[in-house]
């Protein structure tokens, strides 16, 4: 059964350092954990992850707190294999519902965003619309990969409601992941739920709705 989460709106957030964003939406921001195992059978592991979010009207900020075994961060340049490495994700749908955007931020705060009506075909989007995108990591590492150890590491974004042609929407199709394609402990970590019997996160049938209040 698809998820509902309700978002307030919180007018300071885009003037904010990430310490002070944190503690804010920690206070003040919906919350959400990123828990749904999809495909136990063959991707069993779950790591601790859950995200902190809160709008201004022309924004969205999302931080997503993660403590779970392994720790990737390949990609060092933006619209890379992010989903490899240590990864958080937000996809959402177009108000019009033909099309969906993915978010994808590794834990070094490198971002890939993409559009597009399905998983094949998709269009990466350009330099401005990446350059919009205010990220956040703990990670200050790069080019890396640590197996076997419990690491914890929180990596966030605010993006522009402009950038899912979501400016003056109220409600929304969005589904949060957590994944590491190329680390020991392969997931596909979902917050609302996917009936289907192998991985795919390109589905926005089972996106769960998001309300800016």
């Amino acid at each position: 059964m698809a998820k509902r989460i309700y978002i307030p709106r919180i007018d300071s957030i885009q003037t904010l350092d990430f310490q002070a964003l944190d503690l804010l939406l920690e206070e003040k921001g919906a919350k959400a954990s990123i828990d749904c195992v999809n495909w136990p059978k063959d991707f069993p592991y779950r790591p601790d992850c859950n995200v902190t979010i809160a709008h201004d009207g022309t924004s969205l900020a999302l931080l997503y707190h993660v403590r779970g075994l392994d720790l990737r961060a390949m990609e060092t340049q933006d619209n890379g294999h992010m989903w490899e490495d240590s990864c958080v994700e937000f996809f959402v749908q177009d108000p019009d519902g033909s099309k969906y955007y993915n978010f994808e931020l590794n834990c070094i705060g490198r971002l890939l965003a993409a559009e597009g009506a399905s998983r094949e075909g998709r269009q990466h989007r350009d330099a401005s619309i990446l350059a919009s995108i205010k990220r956040f990591s703990t990670v200050k590492e790069t080019s890396f990969q640590k197996d076997g150890g419990i690491f914890s590491w929180t990596a966030g974004m605010i993006i522009p409601l402009s950038a899912f042609g979501a400016k003056g929407v109220k409600e929304l199709k969005v589904n949060m992941y957590k994944c590491a394609d190329k680390t020991a402990h392969v997931h596909f970590v979902s917050w609302s739920p996917i009936d289907l019997p192998n991985p795919d996160f390109h589905r926005p049938d089972f996106f769960g709705d998001l309300i800016l209040l």
